[in-house]
């Protein structure tokens, strides 16, 4: 399993235990996004760059994300810029990733190697009502897709706040959150989009925006926060509450689009569903296989009267479409810059404050349960 780090107290305090305690595997996370940045052309000095550029759009997100990150940097003894970077790395990567390299990357990994660089998604995500759930309570499923070498940066994270909810994510060390759930019972799931537009603008970065999510008791009060906002690059959250309610909240340059369903369960993968989001979207690499995951996490999802953590589980594990399935393994075939891999699958229970958790190709790894501790999920 993933290490669980607990972490409580005022923002730059719980930056700073969540860097010491995960130092090793935040300089994974750098050594990981040097070499993807590079295979896009972007050295790690740009890519620090880009990252300071976003400070402003995350500490008028959230003032306290600022000091966390502080904190990150303080403990686990890097640049605040390099955590920066981390937290901006949807926006920094361009909207052509996983395409075909740039012509002078491997130049640009020897560079960032010389100057003392480490050197070392795509997802399909379910949100189960009440309604369609044989528990009774909202599910909220996910395989993050990804670079299999950033299994070994990922934690759990499990914060109790001096003022604000405490909350699990499962994130990759030195990122703010990703995957998770809070002490209301609202969670979070990640789905990367591409337009053509992303990277022209400076906006507010998904991984900031994630964690500040999970200060909000449910989907209605996340859809009015991210309403506010503007964006310099494309994402998918796909947020549910222990109250029944969910919704896609698709995001780019080009605004916000909610997304809900008619009562049943309610999917995404990495396309854009809305109308005006489809007009935008990048060209979809075939190795993202979105479109038929999409269609095979429905068909699934449909075939079932009642859905519970163990039919979630099957839906993960599904290979049907070799590794273009929901549950994905590393097609050897690609550049290991762009070899995608279920990096690890999460099933949440909102109303049981329960994370259950397959630290791997969930077809190859047991689901362990992760609470809520006790103290603060009362």
């Amino acid at each position: 399993m993933f290490p669980l780090i607990d972490a409580n107290g005022p923002a730059r305090e719980r930056g700073r235990i969540h860097g010491a305690r995960a130092k090793a595997r935040v300089a994974r996370s750098v050594a990981t996004y040097a070499r993807l940045f590079a295979y896009c052309g972007i050295d790690w000095s740009e890519a620090k760059r880009r990252g300071r550029a976003y400070r402003d759009a995350i500490g008028a997100l959230k003032g306290e994300l600022i000091e966390e990150i502080e904190g990150i940097a303080e403990g686990s003894e890097r640049q605040v810029d390099e955590i920066l970077a981390l937290n901006a790395r949807t926006e920094i990567l361009p909207p052509s990733f996983p395409g075909e390299p740039h012509p002078g990357w491997r130049d640009v990994d020897s560079a960032n190697r010389a100057s003392g660089v480490p050197d070392w998604g795509e997802c399909t995500a379910l949100a189960v009502p009440p309604r369609a759930s044989s528990t009774g309570g909202t599910l909220l499923a996910q395989n993050w897709d990804w670079l299999g070498a950033q299994r070994d940066a990922l934690i759990l994270l499990r914060v109790q706040q001096a003022q604000g909810p405490a909350y699990l994510t499962l994130t990759e060390a030195g990122m703010l959150a990703k995957i998770g759930f809070n002490v209301h019972g609202f969670g979070v799931c990640l789905n990367i989009l591409r337009s053509s537009a992303d990277g022209r603008t400076i906006g507010t970065p998904v991984h900031p925006l994630l964690r500040a999510m999970l200060d909000c008791r449910d989907v209605d009060e996340a859809t009015e926060m991210a309403g506010k906002l503007a964006f310099g690059a494309s994402s998918n959250v796909l947020c549910a509450d222990a109250g029944g309610d969910a919704a896609n909240l698709e995001f780019s340059p080009a605004g916000l689009h909610v997304l809900r369903g008619a009562g049943g369960t309610l999917c995404h993968t990495n396309h854009f569903l809305s109308p005006t989001g489809e007009q935008g979207q990048s060209a979809l690499a075939p190795s993202l296989s979105s479109v038929p995951r999409l269609a095979r996490a429905r068909a699934l999802a449909e075939s079932r009267a009642g859905i519970g953590v163990a039919e979630l589980q099957q839906i993960l594990r599904d290979e049907s479409d070799g590794p273009l399935s929901i549950c994905r393994h590393p097609d050897r075939s690609l550049p290991e810059e762009a070899r995608v891999e279920s990096v690890a699958s999460v099933i949440m229970e909102l109303s049981a404050r329960r994370m259950h958790v397959a630290p791997d190709v969930p077809s190859l790894a047991a689901f362990e349960a992760v609470e809520l501790a006790a103290e603060v999920a009362a």
